[in-house]
């Protein structure tokens, strides 16, 4: 570690501890001489608490935890956390890849426990660049304090996104004036509430709507609410998940998809929300098969609706309900539904934090305004000083989101950092080509 004259410089500084920083928070721990600071405004590590849904699991097998990707011998490996918790020859019974979401959530707070990098509690203000450093303004339990580091990595994660036409009922229930709406992020928290009204809808199409739906759906009779599920997809569609496409998650589709123009990329982008915004195929059917057991004893109160764009949504104090108004995009149609209750699974989007500002001018940015990320997650004007985790979506394409291409991004960032390769960098593991091949002359007809 270098120093100043104003005390220690870290070689990093990590912000916000989700999967992404805590995956490198557990590959930089054994490099020697590294000396990195990870900072989290949380006062504990919390994945997703709002969905910690009894049988839900992740939609990614067990070796893409934290560290095996990249080191296979990590003391910090999935494996490792259930043998020191006497839970790995349950788990090698149970004969199931995917664990369960709330198992990887307490995984991922046994390794936090073990790092000392980690500072829980510690909010950053403002960010300022000064003589080759940058200059973090940190709120603590200790009081406010100044971290300096060569280097930083983004990784505050994404916000709950609510569609601009279903915000006003949000912002009003929130507020107390209105009825219950709120985002996925809150639902077992409100869950008993929710229950209690004589309906609900659910606006989203992926796997958190799903999950919710079929939760919902199972207590049904026992608290008799019409339960409605409303989409603007075509389909209630399941996740892509064939061998040949996951090697979509390849480097060597990173590297093809970077390369492309911007339109190519955004294109692609909604093009490809099945790729990873399905919805899990045994959870499809077993949503069928609910439907299918409760309609023998009579009509299922329930609707699921496609096509169907939110185009507006309001209160209506002297009903109690809100008023959902849609617009069938296949059929040209406008159409309006009434609901006690409005669960919005809407997804997450990124947003930039306010202390970037001070730094606006060492940010690299697209045509949009956006993070221009290189093919190395960098996204300063200077190289290697300013990275991002799950903020390249953009730049490098579904993949982004991947908790089994966290210990890859880790590898390059970390790379990147120290001029070497610590854990070795994966460059070719496809069979497929994405790209026109090179060196095949091409046919000109006669």
């Amino acid at each position: 570690m270098s120093t100043s004259a104003n005390g220690a410089i870290h070689d990093f500084a990590a912000i916000g501890v989700g999967p992404f920083n805590l995956g490198l928070a557990a590959l930089a721990e054994p490099v020697e001489g590294l000396a990195g600071v990870f900072l989290e405004q949380r006062e504990s590590f919390d994945w997703h608490p709002g969905m910690m849904l009894e049988p839900a699991h992740l939609q990614v097998p067990f070796m893409a935890d934290l560290v095996t990707m990249a080191d296979p011998t990590s003391p910090y490996s999935f494996l490792n956390f259930l043998k020191q918790t006497g839970r790995l020859y349950r788990f090698y019974i149970r004969e199931d890849f995917y664990p369960l979401r709330a198992e990887y959530s307490r995984y991922c707070q046994w390794v936090a426990g073990q790092l000392a990098s980690i500072r829980f509690g510690a909010t950053v203000l403002e960010a300022a660049y000064d003589d080759g450093a940058y200059r973090l303004s940190v709120s603590g339990p200790g009081g406010r304090d100044v971290l300096s580091a060569r280097r930083l990595v983004l990784g505050t994660g994404t916000s709950p996104y609510v569609p601009e036409a279903g915000r006003a009922i949000m912002v009003d229930a929130a507020a107390g004036r209105g009825g219950l709406a709120f985002h996925n992020a809150d639902y077992l928290a409100r869950k008993a509430e929710l229950q209690q009204r004589r309906s609900i809808t659910i606006v989203g199409s992926g796997q958190s709507a799903a999950e919710i739906y079929y939760d919902l759906l199972t207590d049904a009779d026992a608290h008799g609410y019409r339960l409605d599920w409303v989409t603007r997809s075509g389909r209630f569609f399941p996740l892509e998940y064939t061998k040949l496409t996951l090697e979509m998650t390849s480097p060597e589709y990173v590297d093809y998809f970077h390369r492309l123009p911007q339109h190519r990329r955004e294109h692609l982008n909604k093009a490809q929300k099945n790729l990873y915004k399905g919805i899990n195929p045994g959870l499809v059917d077993a949503i069928y098969d609910l439907l299918y057991t409760r309609s023998l004893t009579g009509v299922v109160d329930t609707r699921l609706l496609t096509h169907s764009t939110l185009t507006d949504a309001a209160w209506d104090a002297a009903a109690g309900t809100h008023t959902l108004h849609l617009h069938h995009d296949e059929q040209g149609t406008p159409y309006s539904l009434d609901s006690d209750a409005v669960v919005f699974a809407t997804g997450y989007s990124y947003r930039e934090p306010d202390f970037l500002h001070g730094i606006r001018d060492r940010i690299a940015r697209d045509s949009k305004g956006r993070f221009a990320v290189d093919r190395n997650y960098g996204t300063g004007v200077e190289p290697g000083e300013i990275f991002v985790q799950n903020a390249e979506l953009h730049t490098h394409g579904f993949a982004a989101p991947d908790l089994g291409m966290g210990a890859y991004r880790n590898s390059c960032i970390l790379r990147e950092i120290i001029g070497r390769e610590v854990y070795p960098v994966e460059r070719s593991i496809a069979f497929q080509q994405f790209g026109a091949p090179t060196g095949i002359k091409a046919q000109v007809p006669a």
